[in-house]
């Protein structure tokens, strides 16, 4: 009988000592601002200043367009009053009524040249942009999921990211395990020199807005009062 007891006692202590080696480690959760990460990246700073100044030229261009249509417009309503005139023979008013219909014509190719325009800046910018995003965030997620690892981490979270009522993800976290400032020294080690961060309230390297095909405030509408369309 001692002796079953003993070989119970030692099947149950075997069990124990397999089931702990067996177990899975306590599980070690940090988090990480993915945004943030993003947004600081000096090669964000750097790309979002490109999209600016191309974003500009974009807009200079659509204002020198709508000046060449509102042009059109002017010389249109010129012929459109001689067309009218009394003041003018039958022939130089049906010369006038034919030269002004060529000039609706004229306004209308402006018109499909600006809204060509506006469509085609509008999809190269927005194609760049997430072009470069998804390097980017590639790129930054394979830095923290190094430096999780190299912490032990079993999961690492993002928490800028909103859940479905338009919250963070993440209600608390404690300080001491997000590794954000960590990744971002990591990420902007091999800044160059000259990318420089820019000087507080500065707004240069914001980041563009994806609208450049619209008219610039003030900027004329090229339409052609009572012409056919």
């Amino acid at each position: 009988m001692k002796n079953i007891v003993q070989t119970l006692l030692s099947l149950a202590l075997f069990s124990a000592a397999t089931l702990v080696g067996h177990a899975q480690p306590a599980p070690k959760i940090l988090v990480v601002d993915m945004a943030k990460l993003y947004d600081g990246h000096w090669q964000t700073e750097e790309q979002n200043a490109k999209l600016n100044h191309d974003q500009q030229l974009a807009q200079d261009q659509l204002e020198q367009l709508n000046k060449e249509g509102t042009a059109l417009v002017d010389q249109y309503k010129e012929l459109d009053e001689q067309s009218k005139s009394p003041a003018l023979t039958t022939e130089a008013r049906a010369k006038a009524q034919a030269d002004a219909q060529k000039k609706v014509e004229e306004i209308q190719r402006k018109q499909t040249d600006i809204q060509t325009f506006q469509t085609n800046t509008q999809r190269s910018l927005q194609q760049r942009i997430k072009t470069f995003r998804d390097l980017m965030l590639e790129q930054i997620s394979n830095a923290a999921g190094k430096i999780a690892k190299d912490k032990g981490a079993t999961l690492l979270i993002d928490k800028s990211g909103p859940s479905l009522i338009g919250v963070s993800n993440i209600i608390y976290s404690d300080p001491a395990y997000d590794i954000t400032d960590e990744v971002m020294k990591e990420i902007n080690k091999d800044r160059p020199a000259a990318s420089a961060m820019p000087a507080p309230g500065k707004t240069d390297t914001a980041a563009p807005a994806v609208a450049p095909a619209a008219p610039a405030a003030g900027a004329p509408m090229i339409t052609v009062p009572g012409a056919k369309k």
